[in-house]
């Protein structure tokens, strides 16, 4: 099993130990709640609140007896059955691959060298160090000039994840500078949203999008839609209209594709680095390999272009691959059953389209809360983020704004890197 995210762990969790020798595989040694990144990077919660160990979790429960191995993925070999990672190669009878996605530059990788992005719980705990970094500098800076270059921020994508990482900043910038730092002007702090279609939220009802766009307005973030960066340098974000805009932080959550693994075979991925599958999850051509969640592509009459690379989706093929494996017969096709999908921009700012239902504000924020807090692991982190949420609506306030440097030395690579 590669790749121990929504659907991975969900396969584990139905597949009959009793019959399968099963080994998990994946780059980190816990499981993270991805909703959620958004608020480590804003200080919202600590990253131990949404991620929780899988040997804790392979112990215990219906993970039981499955056992974990450390490693990135970096290729396969399907004719040898084997997969290699930077520290072993690791042989198969049946492989599942549920990697998940990594962040999209659409052919500009050096853009990774430049942008913080949100596909980790590393990369929110590195926008959380930055941003408040940037606080601290901009209130020892003596120009307005210079306190207004270091607070300016730039959100790439209006999807669901740049609206709520947006919406995050936007409260900064509106609860919490006022009262932790009252040397700082709100007007000092720009904090704009790119989007490069008509609308925020784009898979959402067009309800939804206009409140969304309501809300970010309300918190003091500006949204500018039809708008495309071409380009990032020397702090510059040039939009593909030619115009630039000056941003010393720009935080791209623009697209997704999938992990990047070297394969033996080709024609076996489509578009996004995503498996090609038929209905039971097997990849097309390949025997004996699967592909589930985020990174397998099965294209059907209702989805041309392959399921959204959402969590519902991830956990229901998870599901039914592991309930098929048990039974040794693939008699049902996989129908994905739309559960409805949410949005937080705010407190109390949320939107919900549940069908043709609609719902907004308040209730939609305590609907959005309910939902992800049931969904995390562990009864410790589920008391734990409620702890924090709680405290934080009633104060305004939390502990969690520490600005840690790590330290620089002893300096070292990763094991097994070359």
């Amino acid at each position: 099993m590669i790749g121990g995210g929504f659907a991975g762990l969900n396969f584990i969790k139905h597949l009959d130990k009793k019959k399968f020798d099963t080994v998990l595989v994946d780059r980190n040694n816990f499981h993270s709640f991805p909703p959620l990144f958004y608020q480590i990077a804003s200080s919202g919660l600590e990253p131990g609140g949404i991620c929780f160990p899988f040997r804790r979790e392979l112990r215990k429960g219906r993970a039981k007896g499955a056992s974990f191995r450390l490693g990135e993925v970096q290729s396969i070999n399907f004719k040898h059955k084997t997969i290699t990672t930077q520290y072993e190669t690791i042989g198969y009878d049946k492989l599942v691959v549920a990697a998940g996605t990594t962040n999209n530059f659409f052919g500009n990788a050096e853009l990774v060298k430049y942008v913080y992005t949100l596909k980790s719980t590393a990369q929110a705990m590195r926008i959380r160090d930055e941003v408040l970094d940037r606080l601290e500098r901009a209130s020892l800076a003596p120009t307005p000039e210079e306190r207004r270059k270091l607070l300016s921020f730039v959100v790439i994508g209006g999807g669901p994840a740049g609206v709520e990482i947006a919406g995050a900043l936007g409260e900064m910038k509106r609860f919490i500078i006022p009262r932790e730092y009252p040397n700082l002007s709100q007007e000092e702090v720009s904090i704009i949203l790119l989007e490069g279609t008509s609308s925020l939220i784009g898979p959402m009802s067009k309800k939804s999008q206009e409140d969304a766009l309501r809300y970010l307005d309300k918190l003091m973030v500006e949204v500018r839609l039809n708008n495309l960066m071409s380009k990032y340098e020397d702090n510059v974000v040039t939009l593909s209209d030619g115009s630039e805009l000056y941003s010393e932080m720009v935080i791209w959550t623009a697209g997704v594709t999938g992990q990047p693994i070297k394969v033996s075979e080709e024609n076996v991925m489509g578009k996004g680095y995503r498996f090609n599958v038929d209905t039971h999850n097997k990849v097309i051509g390949i025997d004996d390999v699967f592909a589930i969640g985020d990174m397998a592509l099965m294209i059907t009459d209702k989805y041309p272009k392959g399921h959204p690379q959402l969590a519902q989706v991830a956990l229901q093929q998870g599901e039914l691959l592991a309930k098929q494996l048990n039974k040794g017969s693939f008699e049902k096709d996989f129908s994905y059953k739309d559960k409805g999908t949410m949005a937080t921009v705010g407190r109390d700012l949320a939107v919900v389209d549940l069908g043709k239902l609609h719902i907004s504000g308040f209730p939609a924020w305590l609907m959005w809360m309910f939902i992800h807090l049931l969904s995390l692991l562990g009864m410790r982190n589920k008391i734990s983020v409620l702890i924090d949420w709680t405290w934080a609506y009633f104060s305004y306030g939390t502990s969690l704004r520490l600005l840690l440097h790590t330290s620089r030395w002893p300096l070292r690579r990763r094991w097994g890197e070359r």
